[in-house]
């Protein structure tokens, strides 16, 4: 089949086996996100070489112990633990120290005809939402993550800083999600333009009033940058 690999500090579109990792699910990839992450990844990020993509939405194959998913649609969680170890057995498979971690870290990714990850690992997606949303799922995961974390509630002000994609999705998840004031903090003018759109203060950051720091509740670091801080 075919991969878009990343090895000897280069990409290449080349032929490669067909997953055959005993045990787990074989994925046919429909549709396969870019994330900052893979262009990081080029840039030296992570050691990783190998098959990239970790954003996808595609149809089960094949699935062992759970032929009932055969056929479905599905996007999944990226992180495959080694379901032995204390955080494993606890339901904690994203934090395991022995994990894979799909087109990051020792497992090939979603920018290939077929990927593979355990079949728990992967949630089907309603037939009412389109590919070009489903994919969005895993870094949405991310922003909605946030809730998880910490109680924001409607009567607080929430700052988002970095305007990319991540970025995007937080801001929105916490206006929607929890009514919160949302401001987003950015340095590109069509993306602050997008969350305008949808009714979320924004300012460039050379436009920061002097009070800025000491106006949120909640920050949010999005930008991936230490200048973010």
């Amino acid at each position: 089949m075919k991969a878009l690999r990343f090895e000897d500090e280069r990409l290449r579109l080349a032929d490669v086996p067909a997953p055959s990792r005993e045990g787990e699910a074989v994925v046919r990839v429909r549709l396969a996100g870019v994330c900052n992450t893979d262009l990081e990844i080029v840039r030296g990020y992570a050691g990783f070489r190998g098959t990239l993509g970790h954003e996808f939405v595609g149809v089960i194959e094949r699935a062992p112990g759970a032929a009932e998913l055969k056929g479905r649609r599905v996007v999944g969680e990226i992180n495959a633990g080694c379901g032995a170890c204390a955080l494993c057995r606890a339901g904690d498979s994203r934090h395991c120290p022995a994990r894979t971690v799909l087109g990051i870290r020792g497992r090939d990714g979603a920018f290939a005809e077929a990927l593979q990850l355990p079949a728990v690992n992967l949630l089907p997606v309603p037939d009412e939402v389109t590919d070009e949303r489903a994919v969005f799922c895993e870094p949405l995961a991310a922003a909605c993550a946030i809730i998880e974390r910490v109680n924001v509630t409607e009567e607080m002000r929430v700052a988002v800083v970095g305007d990319g994609k991540l970025g995007l999705l937080c801001a929105q998840a916490l206006k929607v999600l929890t009514g919160a004031r949302v401001t987003l903090v950015g340095k590109h003018t069509s993306k602050l333009r997008i969350a305008r759109r949808r009714d979320i203060e924004t300012f460039k950051i050379e436009e920061l009033p002097p009070s800025f720091d000491r106006a949120f509740d909640v920050t949010v670091e999005a930008s991936g940058s230490p200048r973010g801080f």
